[in-house]
């Protein structure tokens, strides 16, 4: 079997790097890129077979880049992967706790260990990514300063983890989506993806959201995005438990196409587990 192409925003150590391990196999080649926007385009170049973005945490929410990434994209949802992340204060070796006046940390990671590190009566510092802060606490030398990050990425760049488990909540979960150039056609329990604009005057929301509840589709997540080409109106992106293909949801999309002004499958895939 060929080996897999998967491409990431971060740097080795990142968490979508442990996702993309969790998913595919130790087996799987990950890609480390710069931003979000550098693994779509990997992925609609062709240079990589499939692309895994952070969607939301279950403490620090939505990461909307991804989403605005989603809307704007015709590359296409094939899987969803939940991982239970442990964040870790790592630092140089050498560095105690007490030393730690800056913590640096993507701002999703700083969100979920907020108590922790105010609880500390450090300075919380925001960075691409949480394995690059670890790299940056490696290269600077600093001995005042740390990262939030995995241990993974303290094994990958020599520092020493002051402290394990530093999320505010045991129940710290980030939800991931893989991205690739061609649909899947999934069976068995599965979910739906979809952005659809509807004409901005009252009602027509509720109308197209009741077509999902006339046809016994559950609803999963909803989202709204600013359509950037006209102030106060929205995309709006919808999750439900069934796959695109099964009658009742094709007959729901059918139905939400003459109300909608815009409407895209963004792609129906196995329904992830945690």
């Amino acid at each position: 079997m060929d080996k897999k192409r998967v491409g990431f925003q971060g740097e080795p150590g990142a968490y979508s790097e442990e996702a993309i391990y969790q998913h595919f196999g130790e087996g799987a080649e990950a890609v480390p890129l710069k931003i979000v926007a550098d693994v779509f385009e990997r992925v609609s170049g062709g240079e990589v077979d499939f692309g895994m973005i952070p969607v939301e945490n279950s403490i620090g929410g939505n990461v909307y880049e991804s989403y605005d990434r989603l809307i704007s994209s015709d590359l296409s949802v094939v899987a969803e992967v939940y991982l239970r992340v442990h964040h870790c204060l790592i630092a140089n070796r050498g560095t105690e706790l007490s030393m730690v006046k800056r913590v640096y940390s993507h701002p999703q990671a700083l969100e979920q260990c907020r108590n922790f590190i105010s609880g500390l009566g450090s300075e919380m510092a925001s960075t691409f990514d949480t394995a690059g802060s670890a790299r940056m606490i490696r290269d600077s030398g600093s001995m005042d300063a740390a990262a939030i990050a995995s241990v993974r990425a303290a094994d990958i760049y020599g520092l020493n983890v002051l402290r394990r488990n530093v999320e505010d909540s045991p129940n710290n979960i980030t939800r991931f989506l893989v991205i690739s150039r061609s649909p899947v056609s999934p069976s068995g329990e599965c979910k739906t993806s979809i952005v659809f604009q509807v004409p901005h005057r009252p009602g027509r929301l509720h109308d197209a959201m009741g077509i999902f509840a006339r046809h016994g589709i559950n609803l999963t997540k909803i989202e709204s995005r600013p359509t950037r080409e006209r102030p106060w109106e929205y995309y709006f992106l919808i999750d439900f438990e069934a796959s695109s293909s099964d009658p009742e949801t094709a007959a729901a999309l059918g139905e939400l196409a003459g109300r909608a002004t815009f409407l895209r499958v963004i792609g129906s895939y196995p329904r992830g587990t945690f």
